[in-house]
């Protein structure tokens, strides 16, 4: 079927909530022309199916990671730990081709599709070949990468990154990071190429490993070449994991927010990933900068780094985005369940992310309405959503899930984020193509094929 120029649903999220007979013009460029509400539906325009969302940005995403997603999920030595979890995840990077790495990337930009993302944040640190030389293209991976996105049809912010140092007291790279290496001046070079090159749907920042990664004189140069990006992130991991932290202020003499605000580093433009261990200082700072936080609950979990501080951060006017970072789950309404539920689980009370007080009893809207507006931020956007300028993107319910028979379009959201299993997206929308559509990807078939070749390939021996 033939890509519509004009959209017509039945109930719709706007920039202000739900709204009902949404009319929906798509312009030449791909964005939004025009947004009407209250409107009849005209004879030239598509009647969807079912209730439309704005799709989401996925702030933060190791595409490599697919390949090992399900497979750390086993203690055959004793203690496990993010450390211990994390040399697994060396081994699997040293083996990754650039063609392999495209197999990978392509199948997971399909499920991210299928889960409602329409928007990918790359973290890319998976630099050179795999005895850590340079290809003779220096950005071979990132062009795999910008591939995979193309095939599948997803919109694809790169963020090259900066990775210097195995940790805050050493000098260099641990042999098993040799693919990683990078300085400001190639990744600063890195996000140039890729802005240059105007692919569709591709754009590009900037990001820091960490703090541990990169010394501070390395993070201040890079930010400083970045002093014109006006229209580009600048991502960073902070405050994962206790261990990170205790040795940040072992040599730093500061908690690593601290330490950010404390060099006046921060801006709009960073975006602050995981921030799990963060105290009330540390938020109000990153508030008071305008910078913005990334949320990875799956990964989080899965890895065991603890719970954030929601409610201080939702209390804060900080940006909020999530990100599925090593995949374990690739659907944004898993993200935001068990978002709510990890707080749920440690304050032992229901319903953390709701505040009555500001009028805003729901649940599932409250968390939705931050993680839309985050996102647009954190991929670098001025606009996102369903409002005119905004790139064309948009998600189509399936009316006949059965989370959401006979629920009342009041509570939809919620049953939406808090009935599952959850189910693909009918329809996906991304710049006014349809790249889902009554279910089906296109390419779905033959990218999962050159997946599982990639996997067997990968995993035909014992790692």
């Amino acid at each position: 079927m033939s890509n519509p120029q004009r959209l017509w649903a039945p109930r719709a999220w706007l920039a202000d909530g739900w709204h009902h007979r949404v009319l929906l013009t798509i312009g030449a460029d791909g964005h939004w022309a025009d947004v009407v509400a209250d409107s009849a539906p005209p004879a030239d325009a598509m009647v969807l199916t079912g209730t439309a969302l704005p799709g989401l940005v996925n702030a933060h995403s190791h595409a490599f990671q697919r390949a090992f997603a399900g497979l750390a999920e086993r203690n055959e030595n004793g203690a496990d730990t993010f450390w211990s979890w994390r040399e697994r995840m060396y081994r699997v990077a040293l083996r990754i081709t650039p063609e392999q790495l495209e197999a990978i990337a392509a199948q997971l930009y399909v499920e991210l599709l299928r889960g409602g993302y329409t928007q990918v944040c790359e973290f890319h640190y998976l630099q050179h070949d795999p005895e850590g030389t340079p290809y003779a293209d220096p950005l071979r991976l990132s062009w795999a990468l910008a591939d995979a996105a193309h095939h599948a049809g997803v919109g694809l912010t790169m963020l090259p990154v900066l990775y210097e140092r195995a940790g805050f007291n050493q000098s260099t790279l641990h042999l098993d990071q040799r693919r990683f290496a990078t300085t400001p001046a190639s990744v600063w070079a890195a996000r140039e190429a890729l802005q240059r090159s105007a692919r569709p749907l591709l754009n590009a920042g900037v990001a820091i490993h960490s703090l541990r990664a990169c010394t501070p004189a390395s993070i201040v140069l890079l930010r400083a070449l970045t002093s014109g990006m006006d229209d580009g992130p600048m991502h960073i991991h902070v405050s994962e994991q206790v261990q990170e932290v205790e040795a940040c202020v072992a040599t730093l003499g500061a908690r690593p927010v601290e330490w950010l605000a404390r060099e006046g580093l921060l801006d709009p433009r960073w975006q602050l990933v995981h921030a799990t261990h963060t105290v009330t200082k540390e938020i109000d700072a990153v508030a008071q900068s305008r910078a913005g936080v990334v949320i990875c609950p799956s990964t989080e979990a899965n890895l065991g780094d603890g719970l954030c501080d929601l409610q201080h951060w939702l209390a804060s006017a900080t940006p909020m985005s999530i990100g599925s970072d090593s995949h374990v789950t690739r659907d944004w309404r898993e993200e935001l369940r068990l978002l709510e539920y990890g707080q749920r689980l440690k304050l032992q009370e229901r319903n953390i992310s709701a505040s009555a007080l500001q009028d805003m009893p729901s649940t599932a809207e409250r968390l939705w309405r931050r993680v839309q507006s985050g996102g647009a931020a954190a991929a670098g956007f001025k606009h996102w959503g369903l409002t005119v300028g905004a790139r064309a993107d948009l998600l189509v319910m399936e009316s006949r899930d059965s989370n959401l028979l006979g629920v009342p379009n009041a509570q939809q959201l919620d049953a939406l984020i808090f009935s599952s299993p959850t189910n693909p997206w009918r329809e996906v929308l991304v710049a006014g193509q349809w790249v889902v559509r009554a279910h089906h990807h296109a390419r779905a078939d033959d990218i999962a094929g050159r997946f599982g070749e990639a996997m067997r390939s990968l995993w035909g021996e014992a790692d």
